[in-house]
């Protein structure tokens, strides 16, 4: 799926114009490094970087960012992007956005699937950390850590020339659904959204997704991220964390997720789903 337009064109100077409007202590030199599906994110000096809605749909995830980062990174055992300031609307820009650290480092795309599988076992621990029981006011997200029923007639299209995928799928559909109460989910869980640094991880990060449901979207990593080995892993260190049914749902959402990304305009992305379309139909 090609990368959405944005709606509002950002410049450096349009940032550079922002920041000095409303977090002048903060000023500092600005360069563009990413832009994703939803959000611009610019690097602020050598510590900061800000993080901007570039489509409509987006505003409320960086509220949702805001709001509920803070505690979520208390209890982390990694760092993770927390707002360290906020933006308002303003004539120039019609959204929230934040200010937040920058983490240096090596985004796990960026390496071998064979060397992720080093911190395999690690990051089990961090979803361990983030999959607590969520409160009632938590957001709600209609694509991730939903019944994967619920998602049948957006994701089974992608389906039309992958009989295998289907299959892998279907059984999730199948599958009895989360039977426990909703906890946190980070809706995103893939080695793009992963920095390393010497010797395991650095941060999580891109929490736009964020959201409380069912923690099997998290789980998808296996496929994703990981080789076999590393999956065996990961896999063990969360035997009895969750109900029987998890990997059956995992693995659906790793098919629906590596269908999506098939012609993704990155070619990263693409890279990933034809590794865990690999790791998928292994026999």
């Amino acid at each position: 799926m090609p990368q959405p337009p944005a709606e509002v064109l950002l410049t450096t100077a349009s940032v550079e114009r922002l920041i000095r409007a409303q977090h002048p202590d903060l000023a500092a030199p600005v360069r563009p490094v990413a832009r994703g599906w939803d959000n611009a994110v610019y690097r602020l000096g050598d510590t900061l970087a800000v993080r901007l809605p570039v489509r409509a749909v987006a505003a409320p995830l960086i509220r949702n960012e805001q709001r509920w980062l803070p505690a979520i990174a208390a209890r982390l055992p990694v760092a993770v992007p927390a707002p360290l300031a906020v933006g308002e609307p303003g004539e120039s820009f019609p959204w929230h956005w934040s200010i937040v650290p920058w983490f240096s480092g090596t985004p796990a795309s960026a390496v071998d699937p064979q060397a992720r599988d080093d911190i395999a076992v690690e990051f089990a621990q961090v979803l361990l950390a983030l999959h607590t029981p969520a409160p009632s006011e938590a957001p709600h997200n209609p694509v991730r850590g939903v019944p994967l029923a619920a998602r049948a007639a957006a994701v089974e299209p992608r389906f039309v020339d992958s009989p295998r995928l289907r299959e892998i799928w279907r059984a999730g559909c199948d599958a009895p659904t989360w039977p426990n109460p909703p906890v946190w989910v980070h809706g995103d869980v893939h080695p793009g959204n992963l920095v390393l640094r010497s010797g395991g991880i650095q941060a999580l990060i891109d929490f736009g997704d964020m959201c409380a449901g069912d923690p099997a979207c998290d789980l998808a990593i296996a496929w994703l991220g990981f080789t076999a080995t590393g999956r065996a892993r990961f896999v063990e260190a969360l035997e009895g964390a969750y109900d029987p049914h998890i990997w059956t749902r995992a693995r659906a959402w790793a098919a629906a997720i590596a269908a999506l990304l098939a012609d993704a305009d990155d070619a990263w992305l693409r890279a990933m789903s034809v590794h865990a379309v690999a790791e998928l139909t292994k026999l």
